[in-house]
């Protein structure tokens, strides 16, 4: 199984992910970019995003694929996909390949999201400040395919813990 953590930069998905794991015994973080980053090797660097890169959504399927038939248990994936045709690759991929995924969109509004962005200071964060900051307009004008593919998880102003259980209560009801 996958529980897919979607949403912009400053959502919440990396914090709630850990928690997930804490909190969901056989679970491991499946970090996607990782992927990504194997193909600059090979492909070089992308001009806007790995996620351009149809290997890298077949790759993730496959790997994800991969990994649960040898170690099994629960992957949770922490990756913000904005582009409907590239999830809907993805999608279709993981159900052919029989693995069920538990799809969810950590939203908060606007100035929520501008805020933790900006007074993120871990050392990565603070290099990707204004990428991340670009990319809002990007993650507004997807809102509407997200919706409608994915559970939203309202994380304004609620602890990461109980993002993570809300996320593991839907999971366990679906």
């Amino acid at each position: 199984m996958i529980i897919w953590l979607n949403g912009t930069f400053g959502a919440g998905k990396t914090t709630t992910a850990k928690e997930v794991i804490s909190l969901l015994p056989d679970s491991r973080l499946f970090d996607t970019e990782k992927v990504g980053e194997m193909l600059w090797h090979v492909l070089g660097v992308p001009e806007n995003d790995f996620q351009d890169f149809p290997p890298w959504r077949g790759l993730v399927v496959e790997t994800a694929r991969q990994v649960l038939d040898h170690v099994g248990g629960t992957l949770v994936v922490t990756q913000t996909v904005l582009v409907e045709a590239y999830w809907q690759e993805i999608r279709e991929g993981l159900a052919k390949a029989g693995v069920p995924v538990h799809h969810f969109l950590l939203h908060t509004d606007r100035d929520t999201l501008v805020e933790r962005i900006e007074t993120d200071t871990k050392p990565d964060s603070v290099g990707a400040r204004q990428w991340r900051l670009d990319h809002l307009s990007d993650y507004e004008r997807a809102l509407p395919w997200l919706r409608r593919e994915a559970q939203v998880v309202d994380t304004t102003g609620v602890l990461p813990t109980e993002v993570a259980e809300t996320v593991l209560r839907e999971v366990r009801a679906g």
